[in-house]
């Protein structure tokens, strides 16, 4: 009998060990097909790889379920290491997809940017940083007003940087973070700018120049000179540009076959009603789980359940009462269950119960609490239409 359960068990750990293996799904970049026109693996994580052209060093994919109008999206991501030569890259799809669905798949390749598209990107973000910050700033006899809070500004002025390089990424995963403290701190000294004292902050002013304007200019163009020397640090030689983009609309994943648990454990009934003491039942029981969730998307609830099922024996107390069912002859639970170690569930809840009185031949119906521990194995049901 031993010998029987060890090897069970090794059965049962080999299985486990074979069903971790990651599935690898190959891309055809020329026909633009994946796993060769099959569906695509389902709740469970895998590899896709693919052909590496010539000069990309970064390849990103965007999945959405359902289509473009989605809003539930990850992006993967590979970059070549260093200068290695390498003909194939490989994305790591960390989040399983859901069983018989539809998926786009939106592939981006990436090359090293040439200093001709640095310097027009450059050129590009430092005039629209200017015109946004000539056309919010208006000078008057009480000094510079802006047509916005600051809060606003910076982060509207965060949002050229980023549209402009919408096409771009950086080598080292960089993201452009927003305009620096020491920008707001200068943003924000236009509320502390006092033209009245201009007259002693210009240096340089032609005769025919109001003091003011004058002062007023020499604020702003420090102001711009300070949003372009951020923007400028972050668009350099590191950055990658867009060179290609690839779709697989509406790809299906596989379907994924519904199960049914059954549970086959042991549990205790503490019972005592008008007995002297409190007596402990044990016994055999057998059931169904249904899980409150998806384990695959969803851990806890995956693996908590509504389980129900019957007792496969009655019961004697040590004063000879019986414990038995009440409609079909044996104990009936239900309650709740919760799944560990992959085949075993824990559950606790209520149980029905019929006490005959030996001495008196009295019986009445109880509901009991009782706890216990099972094993659980799925029944394909073939219900894929289901899930």
């Amino acid at each position: 009998m031993n010998r029987i359960f060890i090897c069970f068990l090794c059965l049962i750990l080999f299985s486990n060990e074979v069903a971790a293996q990651i599935k690898i799904v190959n891309y055809d970049i020329l026909s633009n097909e994946i796993n060769g026109n099959m569906p695509m693996p389902s709740e469970d994580i895998f590899f896709v790889k693919g052909t590496l052209p010539k000069n990309i060093e970064l390849v990103e994919v965007r999945v959405l379920r359902g289509g473009r109008s989605s809003n539930i999206e990850k992006t993967y991501s590979w970059e070549k290491p260093f200068d290695f030569e390498i003909s194939q890259f490989e994305l790591f799809v960390s989040d399983p997809l859901r069983s018989n669905e539809n998926y786009l798949l939106e592939f981006s390749f990436f090359k090293k940017a040439e200093p001709v598209q640095l310097q027009a990107i450059k050129k590009s973000i430092n005039n629209n940083l200017e015109s946004y910050i000539r056309a919010n700033l208006e000078v008057s006899s009480r000094g510079i007003r802006a047509n916005h809070p600051n809060h606003v500004m910076m982060a509207q002025m965060d949002q050229i940087v980023i549209d402009a390089l919408e096409d771009y990424r950086h080598y080292l995963g960089k993201e452009f973070k927003g305009f620096s403290g020491i920008f707001r701190q200068k943003l924000e000294q236009r509320d502390r700018l006092k033209l009245r004292k201009a007259r002693f902050n210009i240096t340089g002013k032609n005769k025919e120049d109001n003091d003011k304007a004058v002062y007023a200019n020499q604020y702003i163009n420090e102001l711009i000179a300070a949003a372009q020397n951020e923007s400028d640090q972050f668009v350099d030689n590191s950055l990658l540009t867009l060179v290609e983009i690839r779709r697989i609309d509406s790809f299906p994943t596989e379907k994924k076959p519904s199960t049914l648990p059954l549970n086959f454990g042991y549990a205790t009934i503490p019972f005592k009603r008008y007995l002297p003491d409190t007596q402990y039942l044990h016994g055999f029981y057998t059931g169904v789980s249904i899980p409150l969730g998806n384990r695959t998307f969803t851990k806890f609830l995956g693996n908590t359940s509504f389980s129900a099922g019957v007792f496969i024996q009655n019961f004697e107390t040590k004063q000879g009462d019986k414990i038995t069912g009440q409609f079909i002859c044996v104990p009936m639970y239900a309650g709740l269950g919760y799944k560990f170690f992959r085949i075993m569930r824990f559950n606790v809840g209520a149980v029905l119960v019929n006490h005959e009185e030996i001495n008196t031949g009295i019986s009445n119906d109880y509901v009991q609490f009782f706890t216990g521990i099972s094993l659980e194995f799925n029944l394909w049901m073939g219900l894929n239409k289901l899930r």
